[in-house]
């Protein structure tokens, strides 16, 4: 139950696939059920809305954020009143052969409030799984955002960042953060061990929610996602999973703002972090 201090929000699980006119039959039902549970935010998963079989595919389908697929999900957001974290989307970069992987925050009137571009890119060679190359046909992005909202000081990240604690840091003691977007598809094999301890401790470290949105299950025959959307409060526990996986659908929970100024009353760490100035002089 929801209470005076607190907000509802729901996490979207789904798999994608390489069909934009499905993805967006599901996000749509989504939007639909988030709406009549009360939530104020539904967060979809990184790709949300396509899922290429190769890397080309992707970028053959990228578009502007003015382009009609974004302009499709702004009216889901203005036709249910609620804010929607579409990250990260395809879209069209400067040059032909790369797209901006970003994470776009629409308000409920479905206007653009935010766009975070993608920092840290998955050159990664996965041992017994596949091999990526994101920045083959990525564009990092260079700035991180905050974004005022219904539900608190919302702070969008995507997926690999995850794994760059300085990243949570800033966007914690330098933005104020009070909930952090993680949406995601991780792999299989990296999830397995470190997907719910890295958000957890994430969640600990800053004292925010996580609102992590996950995809799942085989996108085609080169790519799995592990699924296991999440949302995670200020003291590490997890309010809000799916009871499966690998299942398309929602999770809701409330964001308790008095939780937050409570954890952060009792446990300091604001206080008593030291500057980065200190490291660069202290003793090793």
């Amino acid at each position: 139950m929801a209470g005076a201090y607190s907000v509802r929000v729901a996490v979207a699980q789904m798999t994608s696939i390489n069909d934009l006119a499905a993805n967006f039959a599901t996000c749509s039902r989504l939007v639909k059920e988030a709406a009549s549970t009360g939530a104020k935010l539904l967060c979809f998963p990184e790709n949300f809305s396509y899922v290429g079989d190769k890397d080309a595919d992707n970028i053959k389908i990228a578009e502007p954020l003015d382009g009609p697929i974004m302009q499709g999900y702004r009216s889901l957001a203005r036709e249910s009143s609620m804010w929607l974290s579409l990250g990260g989307f395809q879209e069209k970069g400067s040059d032909d052969a790369h797209l901006c992987n970003t994470h776009v925050l629409l308000d409920d009137a479905g206007n653009i409030r935010s766009t975070y571009r993608k920092i840290h890119l998955f050159d990664v060679d996965i041992p017994g799984a596949r091999s990526y190359k994101e920045s083959s046909f990525t564009k990092a992005g260079k700035d991180i955002v905050e974004i005022d909202s219904p539900v608190g000081r919302v702070d969008p990240t995507v997926c690999y960042d995850l794994r760059f604690p300085e990243l949570y840091q800033q966007l914690r003691f330098q933005h104020e953060a009070q909930v952090l977007l993680v949406p995601s598809a991780f792999s299989k094999v990296t999830s397995q061990a470190h997907w719910e301890i890295l958000l957890r401790a994430h969640a600990i470290e800053s004292q925010c929610y996580v609102i992590a949105a996950a995809q799942a299950g085989k996108h085609n025959d080169k790519t799995e996602s592990y699924g296991d959307s999440l949302i995670i409060d200020p003291w590490g526990t997890v309010v809000g999973r799916l009871p499966d996986r690998l299942s398309t659908g929602i999770a809701i929970a409330d964001i308790d703002f008095s939780l937050i100024d409570s954890v952060r009353a009792k446990m300091p760490i604001a206080e008593h972090r030291k500057p980065i100035d200190f490291w660069k002089s202290a003793s090793l």
